[in-house]
Protein backbone atom coordinates (compact mmCIF):
# COMPACT_ATOMS: atom_id res chain seq x y z
CA UNK A 1 0.00 0.00 0.00
CA UNK A 2 1.25 3.44 -0.63
CA UNK A 3 -0.52 6.94 0.47
CA UNK A 4 0.21 10.06 -1.04
CA UNK A 5 -0.94 13.24 1.10
CA UNK A 6 -2.96 16.33 -0.18
CA UNK A 7 -2.78 19.98 1.52
CA UNK A 8 -5.67 22.08 1.13
CA UNK A 9 -5.60 24.93 -1.85
CA UNK A 10 -6.84 28.63 -0.74
CA UNK A 11 -9.20 30.00 -4.05
CA UNK A 12 -7.42 33.23 -3.80
CA UNK A 13 -3.80 31.10 -4.69
CA UNK A 14 -5.30 28.68 -7.20
CA UNK A 15 -6.25 31.41 -9.17
CA UNK A 16 -2.64 31.87 -10.25
CA UNK A 17 -2.29 28.21 -10.79
CA UNK A 18 -0.43 27.09 -14.10
CA UNK A 19 -2.22 23.77 -15.59
CA UNK A 20 0.63 21.48 -14.20
CA UNK A 21 0.02 23.35 -10.41
CA UNK A 22 -3.65 22.44 -11.03
CA UNK A 23 -3.10 18.69 -11.90
CA UNK A 24 -0.51 18.46 -8.77
CA UNK A 25 -3.06 19.72 -6.26
CA UNK A 26 -6.89 18.53 -7.92
CA UNK A 27 -6.06 15.60 -9.92
CA UNK A 28 -5.43 11.96 -9.16
CA UNK A 29 -3.95 10.58 -11.90
CA UNK A 30 -3.50 7.07 -10.88
CA UNK A 31 -5.27 5.08 -8.89
CA UNK A 32 -5.68 1.34 -9.68
CA UNK A 33 -2.71 -0.57 -9.39
CA UNK A 34 -2.41 -4.35 -10.39
CA UNK A 35 -1.47 -6.50 -7.02
CA UNK A 36 -2.44 -3.34 -4.41
CA UNK A 37 -3.80 -0.76 -3.24
CA UNK A 38 -2.91 3.06 -3.93
CA UNK A 39 -4.40 5.98 -1.27
CA UNK A 40 -4.98 9.50 -1.49
CA UNK A 41 -5.55 11.75 1.72
CA UNK A 42 -6.71 14.85 1.21
CA UNK A 43 -6.94 17.64 3.82
CA UNK A 44 -10.36 18.76 2.24
CA UNK A 45 -12.90 17.56 4.64
CA UNK A 46 -9.92 14.66 5.50
CA UNK A 47 -11.43 12.77 2.24
CA UNK A 48 -9.36 9.50 1.34
CA UNK A 49 -9.64 8.22 -1.95
CA UNK A 50 -8.36 5.21 -3.69
CA UNK A 51 -8.45 1.74 -5.36
CA UNK A 52 -7.32 -1.55 -4.34
CA UNK A 53 -6.38 -4.35 -7.57
CA UNK A 54 -6.32 -7.82 -6.24
CA UNK A 55 -4.81 -9.92 -8.35
CA UNK A 56 -2.85 -13.11 -7.17
CA UNK A 57 -4.31 -12.93 -3.95
CA UNK A 58 -6.11 -10.58 -1.01
CA UNK A 59 -5.21 -6.88 -0.05
CA UNK A 60 -5.33 -5.63 3.09
CA UNK A 61 -6.69 -2.68 4.20
CA UNK A 62 -3.90 -1.45 6.56
CA UNK A 63 -3.46 1.87 8.38
CA UNK A 64 -0.59 3.74 7.05
CA UNK A 65 0.72 7.21 9.35
CA UNK A 66 -1.87 9.46 8.07
CA UNK A 67 -5.01 7.57 9.51
CA UNK A 68 -3.32 8.25 12.62
CA UNK A 69 -4.84 5.02 14.58
CA UNK A 70 -3.93 1.67 14.56
CA UNK A 71 -6.98 0.36 12.80
CA UNK A 72 -7.78 2.06 9.35
CA UNK A 73 -12.04 2.11 9.80
CA UNK A 74 -11.02 2.85 13.66
CA UNK A 75 -12.40 6.62 13.35
CA UNK A 76 -13.66 6.04 9.48
CA UNK A 77 -16.56 4.70 7.65
CA UNK A 78 -15.34 3.41 3.72
CA UNK A 79 -17.65 2.79 0.64
CA UNK A 80 -16.26 0.48 -1.99
CA UNK A 81 -17.47 0.56 -5.38
CA UNK A 82 -16.62 -2.46 -7.56
CA UNK A 83 -16.43 -1.70 -11.31
CA UNK A 84 -14.08 -4.60 -12.17
CA UNK A 85 -14.58 -8.56 -12.74
CA UNK A 86 -16.15 -9.95 -9.56
CA UNK A 87 -15.04 -9.78 -6.75
CA UNK A 88 -14.98 -9.78 -2.67
CA UNK A 89 -14.70 -8.09 0.60
CA UNK A 90 -14.02 -9.54 3.60
CA UNK A 91 -14.94 -7.53 6.63
CA UNK A 92 -14.19 -8.52 10.36
CA UNK A 93 -14.81 -12.63 8.89
CA UNK A 94 -18.14 -11.39 6.74
CA UNK A 95 -17.83 -11.87 2.91
CA UNK A 96 -19.69 -9.83 0.48
CA UNK A 97 -19.54 -10.61 -2.73
CA UNK A 98 -19.34 -7.93 -5.09
CA UNK A 99 -20.10 -7.77 -9.68
CA UNK A 100 -19.51 -5.00 -11.26
CA UNK A 101 -20.94 -1.95 -9.99
CA UNK A 102 -22.40 -2.97 -6.62
CA UNK A 103 -20.82 -1.11 -3.60
CA UNK A 104 -20.26 -2.23 0.33
CA UNK A 105 -20.82 0.54 2.82
CA UNK A 106 -18.08 -0.68 6.02
CA UNK A 107 -18.96 0.95 9.32
CA UNK A 108 -16.65 2.62 11.83
CA UNK A 109 -14.58 0.40 13.91
CA UNK A 110 -14.37 -2.47 11.92
CA UNK A 111 -10.99 -3.91 12.24
CA UNK A 112 -9.66 -6.25 9.02
CA UNK A 113 -10.68 -5.82 5.75
CA UNK A 114 -9.51 -7.73 2.83
CA UNK A 115 -10.24 -7.09 -0.78
CA UNK A 116 -9.98 -10.52 -2.91
CA UNK A 117 -10.77 -11.06 -6.79
CA UNK A 118 -12.53 -13.96 -8.14
CA UNK A 119 -10.28 -14.13 -11.06
CA UNK A 120 -7.01 -12.88 -11.23
CA UNK A 121 -6.89 -12.58 -14.78
CA UNK A 122 -9.71 -10.19 -15.19
CA UNK A 123 -9.53 -8.48 -11.16
CA UNK A 124 -11.73 -6.72 -9.53
CA UNK A 125 -11.38 -3.00 -9.13
CA UNK A 126 -12.50 -1.68 -5.85
CA UNK A 127 -13.09 2.05 -5.88
CA UNK A 128 -12.43 3.32 -2.05
CA UNK A 129 -13.42 6.11 -0.70
CA UNK A 130 -13.46 7.21 3.42
CA UNK A 131 -14.23 9.94 5.14
CA UNK A 132 -14.44 10.84 8.96
CA UNK A 133 -16.86 9.17 11.08
CA UNK A 134 -18.37 9.84 14.47
CA UNK A 135 -20.75 6.79 15.20
CA UNK A 136 -20.80 3.24 13.71
CA UNK A 137 -23.01 1.68 11.24
CA UNK A 138 -24.04 -1.25 9.83
CA UNK A 139 -21.91 -2.89 7.08
CA UNK A 140 -24.02 -3.29 4.15
CA UNK A 141 -23.45 -4.98 0.46
CA UNK A 142 -25.78 -2.28 -2.11
CA UNK A 143 -26.42 -4.11 -5.59
CA UNK A 144 -26.56 -1.28 -8.40
CA UNK A 145 -30.23 -2.40 -8.44
CA UNK A 146 -30.89 -1.45 -5.00
CA UNK A 147 -29.60 1.97 -5.48
CA UNK A 148 -32.22 4.98 -5.85
CA UNK A 149 -32.38 5.82 -9.42
CA UNK A 150 -32.70 8.99 -10.78
CA UNK A 151 -33.51 10.13 -14.80
CA UNK A 152 -32.22 13.14 -15.73
CA UNK A 153 -31.69 15.36 -18.70
CA UNK A 154 -32.25 15.70 -22.45
CA UNK A 155 -31.22 14.89 -25.76
CA UNK A 156 -30.98 18.50 -27.11
CA UNK A 157 -28.96 19.43 -24.01
CA UNK A 158 -27.03 16.48 -24.40
CA UNK A 159 -26.81 15.24 -20.58
CA UNK A 160 -29.46 12.70 -20.38
CA UNK A 161 -28.01 10.66 -17.74
CA UNK A 162 -28.93 8.11 -14.97
CA UNK A 163 -28.04 9.22 -11.13
CA UNK A 164 -27.67 5.87 -9.00
CA UNK A 165 -27.96 7.31 -5.18
CA UNK A 166 -26.07 4.28 -3.36
CA UNK A 167 -24.76 5.47 -0.14
CA UNK A 168 -27.47 8.26 0.70
CA UNK A 169 -29.80 8.84 3.65
CA UNK A 170 -33.23 6.29 2.82
CA UNK A 171 -30.93 3.85 1.07
CA UNK A 172 -28.00 3.21 3.60
CA UNK A 173 -27.25 5.24 7.07
CA UNK A 174 -23.52 6.49 7.76
CA UNK A 175 -22.05 9.13 9.48
CA UNK A 176 -21.48 11.41 6.66
CA UNK A 177 -20.23 9.69 3.73
CA UNK A 178 -22.41 10.19 0.44
CA UNK A 179 -22.42 8.57 -2.82
CA UNK A 180 -23.33 7.37 -5.99
CA UNK A 181 -23.06 6.42 -9.60
CA UNK A 182 -24.42 8.49 -12.63
CA UNK A 183 -24.35 6.91 -16.03
CA UNK A 184 -24.65 9.19 -18.86
CA UNK A 185 -26.43 7.66 -21.94
CA UNK A 186 -25.37 7.36 -25.39
CA UNK A 187 -24.89 10.88 -27.41
CA UNK A 188 -24.83 12.44 -24.07
CA UNK A 189 -21.71 14.21 -23.10
CA UNK A 190 -22.25 16.80 -20.24
CA UNK A 191 -22.85 16.45 -16.54
CA UNK A 192 -23.82 18.65 -13.80
CA UNK A 193 -24.48 21.87 -15.90
CA UNK A 194 -25.81 24.51 -14.95
CA UNK A 195 -23.61 23.47 -12.36
CA UNK A 196 -23.81 24.24 -8.56
CA UNK A 197 -21.59 24.76 -5.46
CA UNK A 198 -22.33 23.12 -1.77
CA UNK A 199 -19.98 25.15 0.94
CA UNK A 200 -20.83 22.50 3.48
CA UNK A 201 -19.32 19.78 1.59
CA UNK A 202 -16.69 18.70 -0.99
CA UNK A 203 -16.93 16.09 -3.95
CA UNK A 204 -14.73 13.70 -5.61
CA UNK A 205 -15.64 12.52 -9.07
CA UNK A 206 -13.73 9.17 -10.77
CA UNK A 207 -14.32 9.09 -14.32
CA UNK A 208 -14.15 5.88 -15.78
CA UNK A 209 -15.89 3.94 -18.69
CA UNK A 210 -13.98 6.10 -20.82
CA UNK A 211 -12.54 5.11 -24.24
CA UNK A 212 -8.49 4.82 -24.15
CA UNK A 213 -8.32 7.78 -26.74
CA UNK A 214 -11.02 9.87 -24.89
CA UNK A 215 -10.90 12.79 -22.46
CA UNK A 216 -13.57 14.29 -20.29
CA UNK A 217 -13.04 18.34 -19.51
CA UNK A 218 -13.49 18.75 -16.33
CA UNK A 219 -14.45 22.85 -14.98
CA UNK A 220 -13.57 23.63 -11.56
CA UNK A 221 -12.91 27.10 -9.80
CA UNK A 222 -15.40 29.65 -8.36
CA UNK A 223 -17.60 30.25 -10.53
CA UNK A 224 -16.53 33.92 -11.66
CA UNK A 225 -12.60 32.02 -12.40
CA UNK A 226 -13.08 28.77 -13.92
CA UNK A 227 -10.15 26.50 -15.22
CA UNK A 228 -10.23 22.71 -16.33
CA UNK A 229 -8.84 19.95 -16.37
CA UNK A 230 -8.66 17.45 -18.99
CA UNK A 231 -9.47 13.87 -17.72
CA UNK A 232 -8.73 10.00 -18.86
CA UNK A 233 -10.42 7.58 -18.11
CA UNK A 234 -10.20 6.05 -13.97
CA UNK A 235 -8.88 9.26 -12.96
CA UNK A 236 -10.78 11.49 -10.53
CA UNK A 237 -10.73 15.35 -8.98
CA UNK A 238 -10.44 16.51 -6.29
CA UNK A 239 -13.27 19.26 -4.71
CA UNK A 240 -13.23 21.64 -2.44
CA UNK A 241 -16.75 23.01 -1.47
CA UNK A 242 -16.29 26.58 -3.25
CA UNK A 243 -15.33 24.87 -6.74
CA UNK A 244 -17.84 23.81 -9.46
CA UNK A 245 -17.84 20.21 -10.41
CA UNK A 246 -19.06 19.64 -14.10
CA UNK A 247 -18.20 17.91 -17.40
CA UNK A 248 -18.01 17.40 -20.95
CA UNK A 249 -16.79 14.49 -22.30
CA UNK A 250 -15.55 13.66 -25.96
CA UNK A 251 -17.59 10.01 -25.54
CA UNK A 252 -20.23 9.23 -23.06
CA UNK A 253 -19.14 8.31 -19.92
CA UNK A 254 -19.92 7.31 -15.95
CA UNK A 255 -18.53 8.79 -13.35
CA UNK A 256 -18.98 8.09 -9.62
CA UNK A 257 -19.33 11.02 -7.00
CA UNK A 258 -18.69 10.76 -3.58
CA UNK A 259 -19.40 13.76 -0.87
CA UNK A 260 -18.45 14.64 2.46
CA UNK A 261 -18.96 17.44 5.42
CA UNK A 262 -21.38 19.14 7.06
CA UNK A 263 -24.51 17.41 5.98
CA UNK A 264 -26.23 14.41 3.80
CA UNK A 265 -28.81 16.35 1.90
CA UNK A 266 -28.60 15.74 -1.90
CA UNK A 267 -30.29 18.62 -2.76
CA UNK A 268 -28.58 21.28 -0.90
CA UNK A 269 -26.85 23.22 -3.57
CA UNK A 270 -26.17 26.68 -4.56
CA UNK A 271 -27.01 26.80 -8.04
CA UNK A 272 -25.20 29.18 -10.37
CA UNK A 273 -26.79 30.91 -13.37
CA UNK A 274 -25.02 30.19 -16.75
CA UNK A 275 -24.60 34.31 -17.45
CA UNK A 276 -22.45 34.17 -13.69
CA UNK A 277 -19.76 31.33 -15.33
CA UNK A 278 -16.29 33.43 -16.17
Amino acid sequence: MDIEVRQVSHPDHVRGFDTEALRRHFLIERIFVPGAIRLTYSHIDRIVVGGAVPTTGGLRLEAPKPIGSPNFLDRRELGAVNIGGPGRVRADGAVFELDARDTLYVGKETKDVVFESEDAAHPARFYLVSTPAHARYETVRIPISQAKAMELGTPAQANERTIHQIIIPGVCQTSQLVLGLTQLKPNSLWNTMPCHVHDRRCEVYLYFDLPETARVFHFMGEPSETRHLVVANEQAVLSPGWSIHSGVGTSHYAFIWAMGGDNQDYTDMDMVAMDQLR
